[in-house]
Formats: structure tokens, C-alpha cells, sequence
């Protein structure tokens, strides 16, 4: 069987009767929970630190874990919703990442702990390609706008809000609360699937290029590993553990590459950059998921290290721009299915270029008010963005390169989120130093806020430029349809 059977798994099964509202909200409960997960726990680690008497970065093995995990998964996620039906994937997702939680909530030490993230990474990267996948099949395009644009909603919302929520429960809470409050949910999440949720496609079940998904594994894997551990210290960027994965990643993806566009039944069927506005889309979203992973990373620097805020204020300023862009995921939907993606993108593209610049001047001196309001203004930006670029980008695809597709941009996601922080935290570091140096008392401790303004200056301005590059290549998106359609 070739890839293009594929294209029967939608069209095998009858949408008419199917109710398509409880499928979505199955999808976004299961989905919210899981991506919360990924900034939940970060606040945590001063306290996880001390309780479990692990190093720092030792104890980053919990983030970086996660996020390896998940760039690995999602590549093999093309074949898997081949192989199984919308149920076993969504419920199996839902169960690994429920398991996960109760294995971390009852961990007795750090590598119980490391197992349980690993296994909710594991629901993760399954949830994702599962989600996109399921809307691409049960809405036609003129009405994905909106049911993306709900998506948007848990994808951008869900992973911003993580770590206001868990500065207000450790407030007053062990971080095992952290766990043991989403758990009922994860439950609650499979139960409401079990009753609600349908298939929505038919398993073709494709060859299993085995090859494939070890070069995957290490190519997406050693490429989010080595940038996700450049910044853990001992040595940074001329660490041989940093450049040496890297250098395996680069060199197992492009044998991926070229494996794919030579078998005929590809793990990841990279013929979807065929279509122009995909590999634009493609190009857009890198760009957006480096600008939101840089800004969720370098503020909190910024209002910890140089305004010298609690993290618990830093979540608090954080949190308006958060709420409203969740509230507007929605609505940006509903108006890419009435005008278009060029009414939303280049307007928020103008808009991000110039927030970026104005983070380009912020200083020890700005205020907290003027900082919401440049967290929000960025925040509706890539709402502006994000969602209504990916569905048009997808809307091109024929329906047999749907679970390529999305597991195409989930992967990049990964892949551009781990770059992003690595870059942009590197970015900083460098800059502080450089500042410190030439102050000529570096061990003052007067300057650090000065040092730390500077650094985060420097990484902004990157950030400009990466917008207005993003600004540029708006004004070529035009809006697709399927040629099946």
C-alpha cells in the first residue's frame, strides 16, 4: 500500500451523522492538561532542587527530558494515526500521560520523578498529531478557521499560563500538588473521551520503514537534546556532549531527508513542501514559536533578575497577555474563515514587528503597567498569527498528506521551541557578560540589573529582526483551498 491510499482513511468513514462538538471538546480537555505540563513544572525547580538533593542541572533533565520526548514522538506520529483509530490514539495518549502523572505525584525520588514526565511526554507528543490530524478530517476548510482557532486557544493558552498557576499553588502547596490537581482532569479527560469521542478515520496500516524512525529519532532527538542542554552550564555551545549531538542530529536528519523522498511509503512524507503556502506556513510558524518561546523565557530574567520581582509577580504580569490570547484564539478563527489569512497575518505582523522593537528599549526603569501592556501586545500578535498561517498552510494539503502535515509542523514547533530558548537565553548570557566586562568591576553586584537589561536588549533586537522577517514574508500568503476540494 502506497501513500496515497492514505487518502481513503478520511473518506471511508461516514461524517454525516457524526456529532463534530464533543469530539472537540474531548480533544481540547485531554489537550489543555497535557500541554500545561511543559511550563508547570519549571517554577518548581529551586524547591525540587533542595528536596530531592539533585543539581541544577541534573534536575533540567525534567524539562529537557520532556521536550526530547516529544521530538521524538511527534515524527512517528504520521504513521501512527495510520496504524491505529482516532480512539486507540487519542484514550492511549490520554492514559500514558495520566499514568505519568500519578507515577510523578507519588515519586519518591528524582529518577521515579524523570520516569513519570517521560511517560506524560509520551501522551504529549501522542496528543498533538492526534488533535490537528482529527480537525483536518471532521471540518471542512471554510470552517477550520474556528475549530482551529479552539486548538489555538489550548496550544497558546495552556503552555503561558503554566507558570502563574504554579506559582499560586506553591504558594501555599508542595510541588506534588502540581500533580496530584491535574490528575482528576487527565481522568475526567479519558472518561469523556471514552463516552464521546469517534473515529473519524480508518486505519490503512502503511509499511514500517524501521530505518526511518531510528534516523528520526536521532536526527529530532539530538538536535532538541543539544540545544536544550546548551544552556545547562559546563561548558555551554564547546561542550562535546552539546556539539557532538547536535552535529549526530544534523547528520541523521539529513540521511532522513533524503531516505524519505526515496521510499515509497516516507515515516514523514516530505513532498507536503510541494505546496507553497505549507512551506510557508512551515517558515512562518519556526519564526512564531522562536519569538513566543524567547519572550516566555527572557522576561522572567528580566522581571527576576533586573526589576527583582518574586515569580510569583513575574506570573502575575505575565498572566493578562496570557488570558486574552486564549479568549481571542477563538475569534481570530472565526475571521480567517470570513476574510482570509492576509486580513490577519500582515496586520499582526506589522504589530509584532513593532512591540518587538519597543522590548528593544524597555529598561530597570519601566514600568509594570507598560510591561502588561507589551506582554499583551505581543501575546495578540501571535494569535493574529500563529493559527490562522498554520490552518491556512494545511487547507492546501491533499487529505492523504494530513497526518504528514501536522506532524510536519508539530515536529518543527518542538525543533523551534527548543532553538528559540537556547538562542535567545544564549543571546542574553553573552550580552551580560560582555556588559559586566567592560564596566570594569564585574563582581558588583549594583550592576547586575544593568548587565541583565543589556543582555535581554540584545537578544530583543535578534527578535526584531526575526519579525521583520516575518513581516516580509506576510505579504506573499494568500489564502488555499484543498485541490480536493
Amino acid at each position: 500500500m502506497n501513500s496515497a491510499s492514505a487518502a481513503a482513511a478520511p473518506s471511508s468513514v461516514d461524517l454525516g451523522n457524526v456529532k463534530r462538538l464533543p469530539i472537540l471538546i474531548s480533544l481540547i480537555i485531554g489537550a489543555f492538561f497535557s500541554i500545561l505540563n511543559e511550563t508547570l513544572l519549571t517554577i518548581a525547580f529551586p524547591e525540587l532542587v533542595k528536596e530531592l538533593n539533585v543539581t541544577a542541572s541534573t534536575l533540567q533533565w525534567l524539562s529537557t527530558g520532556y521536550m526530547l520526548v516529544v521530538g521524538v514522538l511527534v515524527p512517528a506520529s504520521a504513521l501512527l494515526v495510520q496504524w491505529f483509530t482516532t480512539r486507540q490514539m487519542f484514550l492511549g495518549a490520554m492514559i500514558l500521560f495520566a499514568v505519568g502523572t500519578l507515577v510523578c505525584s507519588i515519586s519518591p525520588g528524582f529518577s521515579m520523578l524523570l520516569v513519570g514526565r517521560l511517560l506524560q511526554a509520551g501522551g504529549t507528543g501522542l496528543m498533538l498529531p492526534v488533535m490537528m490530524n482529527t480537525i483536518l478530517v471532521l471540518y471542512p476548510p471554510e470552517k477550520r478557521g474556528a475549530a482551529m482557532g479552539s486548538i489555538g486557544l489550548v496550544i497558546m493558552f495552556a503552555p503561558a499560563i503554566g507558570p502563574t498557576l504554579s506559582g499560586l499553588i506553591l504558594d501555599s502547596l508542595s510541588w506534588r500538588w502540581l500533580f496530584y490537581l491535574v490528575l482528576p482532569f487527565a481522568v475526567f479527560s479519558i472518561i469523556f473521551a471514552f463516552v464521546y469521542l469517534k473515529n473519524v478515520s480508518t486505519p490503512t496500516k502503511p509499511k514500517v520503514d524501521i530505518l526511518s524512525i531510528i534516523l528520526s529519532t536521532i536526527g529530532f532527538g539530538g538536535i532538541v537534546y543539544g540545544f536544550s542542554s546548551s544552556g545547562e552550564g559546563g561548558g555551554g555551545w564547546s561542550s562535546p556532549e552539546v556539539y557532538g549531538t547536535l552535529a549526530a542530529g544534523i547528520v541523521a536528519l539529513l540521511l532522513f531527508v533524503w531516505r524519505q523522498l526515496r521510499v515509497k511509503e516516507p515515516l514523514m512524507d516530505l513532498r507536503a513542501f510541494r505546496f507553497p503556502m505549507f512551506t510557508l506556513t512551515a517558515i512562518l510558524l519556526i519564526i512564531m514559536m522562536m519569538t513566543l518561546f524567547s519572550t516566555m523565557s527572557l522576561l522572567p530574567f528580566l522581571f527576576q533578575g533586573a526589576l527583582l520581582l518574586s515569580v510569583f509577580a513575574s506570573g502575575l504580569i505575565m498572566l493578562p497577555g496570557s488570558l486574552l490570547n486564549g479568549l481571542i484564539s477563538p475569534l481570530t478563527g472565526k475571521l480567517f474563515d470570513k476574510f482570509g489569512p492576509r486580513a490577519l497575518v500582515i496586520p499582526g505582523t506589522i504589530f509584532l514587528t513593532i512591540v518587538m522593537f519597543f522590548f528593544t528599549r524597555v529598561t530597570v526603569e519601566t514600568t509594570k503597567p507598560t510591561f502588561i501592556l507589551l506582554h499583551i501586545c505581543i501575546m495578540v500578535a501571535i494569535s493574529m498569527i500563529m493559527m490562522p498561517t498554520q490552518t491556512n498552510g494545511l487547507n492546501q494539503l491533499p487529505s492523504r498528506y494530513y497526518p504528514h502535515g501536522t506532524a510536519i509542523l508539530n515536529t518543527l514547533q518542538q525543533v523551534a521551541g527548543a532553538i528559540g530558548v537556547a538562542l535567545f537565553i544564549g543571546i542574553m548570557s553573552s550580552g551580560q557578560e560582555k556588559f559586566l566586562a567592560e564596566s570594569g568591576d564585574p563582581l558588583n553586584q549594583a550592576l547586575w540589573p544593568q548587565a541583565m537589561v543589556a543582555g535581554v536588549h540584545n537578544a530583543f533586537l535578534v527578535g526584531f529582526g526575526f519579525a521583520v522577517v516575518a513581516l516580509v514574508l506576510s505579504f506573499f500568503i494568500k489564502r488555499t483551498t484543498s485541490p480536493e476540494q
